[in-house]
């Protein structure tokens, strides 16, 4: 019989009708009904071609056909027993595998793995810089951070609202562009500027006195809690923003789902870039 043609839902009600002999004891073990495992019973008799119970006056008792495969199947129960373990290991693990963009991960995501460390003290995160194509299978990543609209079609939740805040130095140049690979502030017609990869680096940028720099709120919020920069203009509300993002076997994880859970709570610093206006 091949492999894909194995009834094992059958095989599951023979081995719980074998143990307790009883087809009303295997339902209620099943939560099925005496009439289900009945039926399951016969339909396996039919696809095997034997007998697998006689009926007696004292009840049920196995055929010697049934009584030859059973020690057999029960060894293959435990194999799969062990194989979902050994599956199911990744959620048990210590290790958590995060794929973000690299600016994310130096203005938001390391302090807040480090706050998540001091509750789980055996957690080792291991960090892969990614922006937005990750192939999940090939860097068995727990679980990604994106810059995007939506969930792009895996399960995720966004970290906060989007929006976009203008920052520069305290008393510093508040005319000069830095812009930044997705930036959609040009500075208008030869207003000079700065160009730089990633918003991280307009940060730094901007606090260093180059000029203004408009990146997602989420990313400015410790600069701007700490008086590194200051809020020049906004937020401003846009569609996208910063998603956690995994595909339905990793998001299901109670590592991730604990983490993700940490990750969106409320901040203080959001608060302050809000206040800032």
């Amino acid at each position: 019989m091949k492999r894909t043609h194995l009834p094992l839902n059958a095989l599951r009600v023979l081995d719980a009708a074998a143990r307790h002999l009883s087809f009303t004891r295997a339902a209620d073990e099943l939560a099925v009904t005496p009439a289900a495992v009945g039926q399951q019973v016969r339909a396996l008799e039919e696809t095997l071609g034997v007998v697998l119970f006689r009926r007696t006056t004292k009840g049920l008792d196995l055929t010697p056909e049934a009584e030859r495969g059973l020690p057999a199947l029960r060894a293959g129960f435990l194999q799969f027993e062990e194989s979902v373990r050994a599956m199911q290991e990744g959620q048990t693990s210590r290790m958590l595998t995060i794929a973000a963009p690299r600016d994310f991960t130096a203005k938001w995501l390391t302090a807040r793995l480090v706050a998540y460390g001091r509750t789980e003290p055996e957690l080792r995160f291991n960090l892969v810089s990614a922006d937005q194509s990750v192939d999940f299978t090939e860097a068995n990543l727990d679980f990604a951070i994106r810059f995007a609209e939506d969930a792009e079609g895996l399960e995720g939740v966004p970290l906060r609202d989007g929006a976009m805040v203008t920052v520069a130095a305290p008393n510093g140049n508040t005319s000069t562009p830095i812009i930044w690979n997705g930036s959609s502030d040009t500075g208008g017609a030869n207003a000079g500027g700065l160009n730089v990869a990633d918003a991280g680096l307009a940060l730094d940028a901007a606090a260093a006195g180059f000029g203004h720099a408009r990146v997602p709120a989420l990313l400015a919020e410790a600069d701007i809690a700490s008086g590194r920069l200051v809020v020049v203009s906004g937020p401003e509300p846009v569609a996208a923003t910063y998603w956690i993002v995994a595909p339905a076997p990793q998001w299901r994880q109670k590592k991730v789902k604990a983490i993700v859970a940490a990750l969106t709570a409320p901040s203080d610093q959001a608060s302050i870039v809000s206040s800032s206006t």
